[in-house]
């Protein structure tokens, strides 16, 4: 990728049993040797690949040692990055793994970019950019669901899927291109219904992998599920309970949260990324008001509402105000305080479209858990619940953004085609979509799209 050789702490930050320090660059062993002294007092330089030795971490300046260590050696093009790479494994106290990286810099190596060993292995080829960014979705798991398609991200699922449609558009534009360009050399005609076929298949199979792009977010992201409801109607409680902790304050004070609090729980291989907002009401209150205007952006951007009712005092129209906001969304409504006397009859909230659960977080919250999850996962339905590991998922907005505009070259290449039009315009239209599809692997991408896909990624992967 390039001459200078880069250096970064592999792992987190803080004290813990071990720390590493990574290299990878023309001069990974020769900064390494430097700087280690092996027991056997063997060079570096000459230890084979795949191998570990112990040894002590020494400044060549001044001799003081820093550390003892053990030194991983990955001989290019057979690492992580496709270059030398070099792993030092010492103790992970913060001060010691700072001197060691700091004598590696010294030494020539310059601190890597976030994702910098990552963004080397794609442009060695060792990855193509799906399975790169599988990488960070693998390191950002939350479930096993989330991680088994990551694992299966990472070994090319989506890569080949895009890959195989590409072969078929490959072969469809030569041959288009052969018969524009080389009239002359007696070659088949090309069979205007084998170039539909293609289309529409190709067409086909580019509808398939959008179909899974809801459920391939839900498993990378998780859901985003926004509590809602007036003030003091039980969703920080709600919150609480889901949590099996006491995450919310919970008082019986109207406007107790004012901002919202958002945790993650595991709801049966599916994270739910909960979020508590503040009670939606017309409040005097500044800090109130600017509470309940981001909750009301929230809803926008819900993926699932849980919209919690009070069966203990009468409906008001800030219930009824978030009922018709969320009424094309998947959602579902919660009828708290069951345990109380009721002041409202379940036929005032009309025809609504959505399951309702009638609970008491008070007197059942076992109940109302296992009721809730059973509910979710309904509305999941059962493809996202076994969708990991089985097939190739979309799961980032990239790609869907990327499989449209395929989608679209191909509809357009068909449309032209059904038009009888020429076929050299046809195969504008298959360029136009093998240009959006290679941008998921990484075959016609962009530098500032790099940037931005790598920037995500810590220092050291």
């Amino acid at each position: 990728m390039g001459e200078d050789t880069i250096a970064a702490v592999a792992t987190p930050l803080g004290e813990g049993g071990i720390g590493i320090i990574r290299l990878s660059g023309p001069q990974a062993l020769a900064i390494a040797d430097e700087m280690f002294r092996r027991k056997d007092g063997q060079n570096l330089l000459a230890q084979p690949t795949y191998t570990l030795r112990y040894g002590k971490v020494v400044d060549p300046k001044t001799g003081r040692q820093l550390d003892e260590a053990i030194v991983l050696v990955m001989r290019a093009p057979h690492s992580y990055t496709a270059e030398d790479v070099v792993e030092i494994q010492c103790h992970g106290g913060v001060v010691v793994i700072r001197e060691v990286l700091n004598l590696a810099l010294e030494l020539g190596a310059r601190l890597a970019e976030p994702g910098e060993f990552t963004k080397r292995a794609f442009l060695n080829g060792r990855l193509d950019l799906a399975q790169a960014e599988a990488v960070l979705d693998l390191i950002q798991a939350q479930t096993r669901q989330g991680l088994e398609v990551a694992v299966d991200q990472l070994e090319g699922s989506l890569s080949r899927r895009i890959g195989q449609i590409r072969e078929r558009l490959y072969d469809l534009a030569v041959r288009i291109e052969a018969s524009i360009d080389f009239p002359e050399d007696d070659l088949p005609d090309v069979e205007l219904a084998w170039v539909e076929r293609g289309l529409r298949d190709a067409v086909a199979h580019t509808e398939e992998l959008l179909a899974t792009a809801d459920e391939g977010k839900i498993l990378r992201e998780g859901l985003k599920t926004v509590i809602t409801g007036k003030p003091n109607v039980g969703k920080s409680s709600l919150l609480n309970t889901l949590l099996n902790e006491n995450r919310a304050l919970v008082t019986d004070i109207p406007g107790t949260t004012r901002d919202t609090i958002e945790e993650v729980v595991n709801l049966r291989g599916v994270a739910l990324r909960l979020i508590d907002t503040a009670g939606i009401r017309e409040s005097s209150d500044l800090v109130e008001r600017l509470g309940v205007e981001r909750s009301l952006q929230l809803l926008q951007e819900a993926d699932l509402v849980l919209h919690v009712l009070d069966r203990s005092e009468g409906l008001s129209p800030e219930d009824f105000q978030i009922l018709e906001l969320t009424r094309d969304m998947r959602r579902i409504v919660l009828v708290n305080k069951t345990d109380l006397p009721p002041a409202w009859d379940l036929a005032e909230l009309g025809e609504l479209d959505a399951p309702l659960l009638e609970m008491s977080l008070l007197k059942e919250p076992g109940r109302v858990v296992t009721a809730l999850s059973e509910t979710i996962l309904g509305l999941l339905g059962e493809r996202v619940h076994s969708s990991a590991g089985s097939r190739a998922l979309v799961t980032r907005a990239r790609h869907k953004q990327a499989l449209q505009q395929a989608k679209k070259g191909l509809e357009e290449a068909l449309n032209t085609l059904l038009a009888g039009l020429p076929l050299d315009l046809v195969a504008v239209d298959l360029y136009h979509a093998l240009e959006a599809l290679g941008e998921i692997t990484g075959e016609t991408v962009r530098e500032n799209v790099l940037d931005r896909i790598f920037a995500e990624f810590c220092i050291g992967k």
